[in-house]
């Protein structure tokens, strides 16, 4: 028995059987648009592994606590300090309140014993740099803060210190500075810390100081 051909479908907009050519037109748009949310629901799928890939790999990684830096030696660099310009280097006592930054000998004329401290508490801000200057004096102290000269003193633990006045005219964020003669030597304080704290940090330094002034 012969089947009866199927007749085309009749198109409302035209109120006709659409054309081969209209047919096979409808045909690749649906084709084109089934292919496009195909490509679309890939895409996201794709997006969503990856997603959860990135999940699982950032819940693997072993949350250690984060790696300290590696404590500085001041009294080791400073034993090596003293045999290199035969002269005694100071120590500061950093107590529970100061950590170290920097500890090194800046070559030169004057050599320069160079420590910078920070506070150790999170919640505490600034620095003092402890520069020793070997075999030198006050006129050395502007070098170091911007052609500032001394203009006052003031006495700390019995010792007089020259008072730079260096305000909103320093530089790398140098505020104060103070600084004494240590026998042949001369010691400055300076940085972003108060009058106050610089000064309970001199005080520290006052035994070695004393020490260096009576060295022969």
């Amino acid at each position: 028995m012969s089947r009866t051909p199927k007749s085309a479908p009749i198109v409302a907009e035209l109120g006709r059987p659409e054309t081969p050519q209209e047919t096979a037109d409808r045909k690749a748009a649906a084709t084109k648009a089934y292919r496009s949310s195909q490509t679309i629901r890939s895409l996201l799928a794709a997006i969503l592994v990856t997603l959860g890939m990135v999940l699982i790999i950032v819940l693997m990684v072993p949350r250690g606590e984060r790696v300290a830096a590696p404590e500085i030696d001041v009294s080791a660099i400073a034993a090596n300090v003293e045999s290199t310009v035969g002269s005694p280097a100071i120590v500061p006592d950093l107590g529970d309140f100061w950590r170290v930054n920097k500890a090194e000998l800046e070559g030169g004329s004057p050599a320069v014993w160079d420590i910078t401290l920070a506070p150790s508490a999170e919640n505490e801000s600034g620095f003092i740099r402890i520069a020793q200057a070997f075999d030198s004096d006050s006129s050395w102290a502007p070098q170091r803060l911007n052609g500032i000269a001394a203009k006052d003193t003031t006495t700390i633990d019995g010792l007089t210190w020259d008072v730079y006045p260096i305000g909103d005219r320093g530089q790398a964020n140098v505020t104060y500075a103070i600084g004494t003669q240590a026998g042949t030597d001369y010691v400055l304080l300076y940085g972003s810390r108060s009058a106050d704290s610089t000064a309970e940090l001199a005080a520290t330094l006052t035994t070695q100081i004393r020490a260096l002034s009576e060295t022969p």
